[in-house]
């Protein structure tokens, strides 16, 4: 093209068509036409994967064997505070024969936890999850090491003199402090080591309960807030090599073990969906309850370091008159499931367990809520099917089945895990007739937690400090959509042929195609050779003879028209610039358009219109369908 620049429109070789607001580019910022040929973003594995995979592999059996060896240390300090022997034996402080001097003991428990936890470590304190998502999500999953061995030690001595607390908690603690540690260690990213945060916590939980799925399940819903396979391998072998070490070393029998229970029909099922949504209810009530408790120890006059002492107190006096409260209580939830306590016992276990724990928990001691939680939602469930059953026998509602779904519910609810919850209860249970009721009762408590309550008993405390914990994990908008579909195809351009003079003139008409910030400058061939800045073409220090060919100096930051714009997105973070030329998938040269950062905020209209926008497509008026338009939700 020659240019004419006697006349009022633009300089020939610039093309007026479209817009390309949107942030400067400098030109001072750019790479070569290689860039066309980024790599995609992909959810498939490469070769790192392995070898993530291979060590959270090793992991998992670490993992296993921590966990037996802190069975071991609870069973040791157990013995040794309740029976005065020399034993590792996993034994309960139910039958001891200390009388009222079974106040005093979780009492020195608690000061050597706040000993520990002050001198020690501040992080010790609480039942190690939350701990653990804060790390995930504002520190890169890195765990301070001394956590390591600080975690099992202090959960043991608070567990094995008398504190109502599961194991599970702790050894999930662990072995995400584990995991990242050796992440910490390797030269790894900081996605890769929440993997391994993730895979060292769930190989934990696997080895407790022998429920690999169930963890696997949990990393994804209250660790790793994404599910990819990069991410979910890793973790699931890791809970596959932890369980195999527990089946060789201890069996593959549930841990729950029950009764073969038969299929329920219509009725019963309704029944365990209402049991669900009640326990849904009282999770809620159990979450804000745990959270004013230890708000009451917030107030007080006296240092942290004290609290757990005072928690001690209480579980103390409450294991004095409720012996079956005090330590872990596998054997409580056995009973429950499997119908062996009566409706007085249940009532009993219920209340005081959940009086002692929640005391214990709120003052900061270590030790995990998955088994008292379970403990408290078997009664409560095990009560209201025994209610129905003498209320309502034709129902033929089954209270095991119920005690079932209570204590998976409240789970469910309180920690707003629905599905670690239903598969969890199966897995330590082997009973199929409980699924059917688990995912109904599982799902009602759910939604009763979720419409009455932000937040949940493993995020309320990081909430608390203003950590955003991601309550929804959805499809990426952004990489459905292609860069074709979404750049602006008409742009107003440049030749390599021009000079400053010619383009000056033209800035000096003043049609608002000329009030751009960035020009791509084209050669003969139609090929893209760089962008030139508005700032640089006015810029006084380029002799007005120079031609544009001359001042590129830098190739464009290209992307390709077939890539996502997710991935468009991450190139410009990358390149820290506001907009991308778009090449074609063929010819890698040739213009197709531009895509600015308000193109892709304006390709999230779609998104938003689906979500918001309600009505009917179809009527139907006498034998004919009728289309008509929708209208935005609530208008």
């Amino acid at each position: 093209m020659t240019s004419e620049t006697h006349k009022p429109a633009a300089p020939s070789g610039v093309r007026l068509e479209g817009s390309t607001d949107a942030l400067p580019l400098s030109p001072s910022l750019g790479v070569t036409l290689d860039a066309t040929r980024m790599p995609r973003r992909s959810t498939l594995v490469d070769r790192r994967v392995l070898r993530i995979t291979a060590v959270a592999v090793v992991l998992g059996v670490a993992a296993a064997f921590i966990a037996r060896i802190l069975t071991a240390l609870i069973g040791l300090v157990t013995n040794l505070a309740f029976y005065g022997r020399i034993s590792t034996a996993f034994s309960s402080p139910a039958d001891h024969h200390l009388g009222a001097w079974v106040i005093a003991v979780p009492v020195i428990g608690g000061l050597i936890v706040g000993v520990m936890a002050r001198w020690g470590s501040r992080a010790i304190r609480g039942h190690g999850i939350p701990e653990a998502m804060e790390q995930v999500l504002l520190n890169e999953s890195k765990i301070p090491p001394r956590i390591t061995f600080l975690k099992p030690i202090s959960s043991a001595i608070a567990i094995g003199t008398g504190g109502p607390f599961g194991a599970e908690g702790p050894i999930i603690a662990t072995g995400g402090a584990l995991g990242s540690f050796i992440g910490q260690l390797l030269h790894v990213t900081g996605a890769e080591r929440k993997v391994l945060l993730a895979a060292g916590a769930a190989a934990g939980m696997a080895a407790v309960f022998g429920s690999p799925v169930a963890a696997v399940v949990l990393a994804i819903e209250l660790l790793l807030f994404e599910l990819r396979p990069r991410s979910l391998i890793p973790v699931a072998l890791a809970t596959v090599a932890a369980t195999g070490v527990r089946y060789a070393m201890v069996g593959s029998a549930p841990v729950f073990a029950m009764p073969t229970l038969a299929a329920p029909g219509l009725l019963a099922l309704l029944s365990y969906v209402g049991i669900g949504a009640v326990l849904g209810l009282i999770s809620v009530g159990v979450t804000r309850l745990v959270y004013g408790i230890e708000d009451v120890f917030e107030k007080l006059p006296i240092h942290w370091m004290w609290w757990p002492a005072i928690g001690g107190v209480a579980v103390g006096v409450v294991g004095y008159f409720a012996p079956l409260t005090l330590g872990v209580g596998y054997s409580n939830i056995e009973d429950i499931v499997s119908g062996r306590l009566t409706l007085q016992a249940l009532a009993f276990l219920c209340v005081m367990k959940f009086l002692s724990w929640s005391i214990a928990l709120g003052s900061g001691t270590s030790g995990g809520t998955l088994a008292p939680l379970f403990t408290i939602g078997g009664a409560l469930g095990a009560l209201l099917g025994l209610a129905i059953a003498a209320l309502a026998p034709q129902f033929g509602i089954d209270p095991r089945i119920a005690a079932l779904v209570g204590m998976a519910a409240i789970f469910a609810g309180s920690a707003r895990a629905l599905l670690t919850a239903v598969v969890f209860a199966f897995e330590t249970t082997g009973q199929p007739a409980g699924l059917l009721p688990l995912l109904g009762g599982c799902t009602a408590a759910y939604l009763i937690s979720a419409l009455m309550m932000r937040n949940t008993i493993m995020t309320e405390k990081i909430a608390r400090r203003g950590v955003r914990v991601p309550a929804e994990y959805a499809a990426d908008y952004l990489d459905q959509v292609v860069v074709r579909d979404a750049c602006t195809h008409d742009v107003v351009t440049l030749r390599t042929t021009q000079t400053l003079a010619e383009v000056r003139r033209w800035f000096n008409e003043g049609l608002p195609d000329m009030q751009h910030q960035g020009y791509p400058v084209i050669d003969e061939a139609g090929h893209v050779r760089g962008v030139l800045t508005r700032r640089t073409l006015l810029d006084p220090q380029w002799h007005y003879t120079l031609s544009l060919g001359e001042l590129v100096l830098r190739e464009p930051i290209v992307v390709k028209e077939s890539h996502s714009l997710r991935e468009a997105a991450d190139h410009m973070v990358a390149q820290n610039v506001g907009r991308l030329i778009v090449v074609g998938d063929e010819s890698p040269h040739a213009l197709v358009g531009i895509l600015t950062r308000g193109d892709i905020l304006t390709a999230h209209g779609q998104r938003l219109q689906e979500a918001r926008q309600s009505g009917r497509y179809l009527h139907f008026r006498k034998g004919r369908v009728v289309k008509r338009p929708v209208r935005p939700a609530g208008g």
